[in-house]
This record gives structure tokens, sequence and C-alpha cells, in this order.
């Protein structure tokens, strides 16, 4: 279809080596774009790659920790070299260091999360943005959660975070709009990767969550990597500013059906 074709499209998508990251490259190859997938371990990340490259997809694995900034030049360095510039960019690393209290997280956890959860994504938009301009043409998306827009117990300093994220994708997609840029949010619910193990192998939790949650499942990653390819397609171009929420309508309150 041509509404979600993206054959003469680049893009970036970080923390993607696993999960949802790995699932939304996936998926943007398979319309065709050209992919860079970044992730911290080079090993990691380039497996992925490959394992996308067998299949006939364009893509390169790069070594990245973008919760540093020299990481960040160096991975838009790489991908321009690559595909000659970015024109989908995909926010989905993350980390989650502390679960518990949110007066009992010090300072070091704050700030750690701080870089990897909030500062990665402002510094790769205020590097790729610019290119963008000038094409007036690009995407961006940034992976938030529903822990950013509703309380999750333990997950206080994350999902502040995540609602930071969410403004910060608001207020940008209100600047770079009359550039004919496009910025939304992704805010899936659990999903069943590594990185939320201990909420989905956790029977009381995940108990908890699929009794609240009219599907009455959790997510597997490729279910939120259909709503990234929407948002980084034509099809999405008339589409700025929004969080796109993919939880089984966890977010739709209380909901307990009789046993």
């Amino acid at each position: 279809m041509a509404a979600f074709d993206l054959r003469e499209r680049a893009a970036i998508v970080t923390g993607g080596s696993r999960g949802i990251g790995l699932a939304i490259g996936t998926a943007l190859a398979g319309a065709g774009a050209r992919v860079v997938l970044a992730a911290r371990h080079g090993d990691e990340v380039e497996a992925a790659a490959a394992g996308l490259r067998e299949a006939g997809a364009q893509v390169i694995g790069v070594a990245a920790n973008v919760s540093k900034a020299e990481d960040c030049e160096t991975l838009v360095e790489a991908a321009e070299a690559a595909f000659g510039q970015v024109d989908i960019l995909v926010n989905n690393a993350a980390t989650n260091i502390h679960f518990g209290q949110i007066l009992d997280a010090d300072d070091g956890m704050w700030l750690k999360m701080v870089e990897t959860n909030l500062l990665s994504a402002v510094r790769l938009c205020r590097r790729v943005v610019p290119g963008m301009r000038a094409r007036r043409q690009g995407k961006v998306i940034n992976v938030a959660s529903v822990a950013g827009i509703q309380p999750g117990v333990g997950q206080g300093v994350y999902g502040a975070l995540k609602a930071a994220l969410i403004q910060f994708t608001r207020s940008l997609a209100q600047e770079a709009g009359p550039d004919n840029i496009q910025v939304n949010a992704i805010a899936p619910g659990l999903v069943r990767t590594k990185f939320a193990q201990v909420l989905h192998e956790t029977p009381q939790i995940r108990t908890a969550i699929e009794r609240a949650t009219p599907l009455r499942r959790i997510a597997e990653p490729d279910e939120i990597a259909g709503a990234a390819l929407y948002l980084a397609s034509p099809a999405a171009d008339f589409v700025t500013g929004q969080v796109l929420v993919v939880d089984g309508g966890m977010t739709l309150g209380s909901f307990a059906a009789p046993e």
C-alpha cells in the first residue's frame, strides 16, 4: 500500500537489538525503509541487524549508548554515512533502575534515568530535526508508556520521565509542524519483553494487569510495532503531537470481569 511505503526513507531506532525496538525496526524495514538499529552492546545489535539483512532488508547495527551525548552524535553520523539522511527517528531506548517508592530513588538513579529516558531523545532530535526542516519532511516517534499517563505501582520515577517525554513530544510537534515534521508518541501497556520482565513474570502483578485490561492479556512487541509503522508512514502525515495508547484498553479504567 502506498500509504505505508517507506522505500525512500531512512530510519534510526534506538534500543533496537531486541523487544519493542527490534520489532519496530523489523516493521519499518519490511515497509522498505533503510534502518539503523542502535543499542549499547555491539554484538547484540549487529546480530539483530544481520538477521534482518538475511531477509533482504537494508539494515545496519550501531553500538551506541544514547545516554551519552557523544554516542548520540556518533550514531547520527553513522546513519548519515550509510544512508545519507535520517527521515524517521524512533526514540525507544529506556532504562528503569528503580522499582519502588518514588522518594526512595536517590539522585544518581534519577540522573541516570533522565539521561537515557529523556535527554537521549532531546539530543537525537536536536541533531536530526534540522535536516528534516531543511527537507521539509520528517517523522519523530517517541516510545513513552502508559506509566507516563497514569501512575503505576513502583514506577514513579519511570512514569515521571515518560510523562516528560510526552510533553516534549507535544512541544516539539508544535514547533516543528510548520516545517512539515510530524512528532508523535506511543504509550504501550505491559509488553512481553526482557525490559518488563519483572512485571510480566511476577504472577501477582501480571494477573492484576490482565484483570484490569479488557483484552485480558499483555501485548507482544509486534503489536506495538504496528503503531510505529503507522506513525512513520505517509498514512499519518496529518497526525502530530499525539499519544497513541496501545494497552489493550487498560487505561479505560478499573475493569474486572466476573469469575
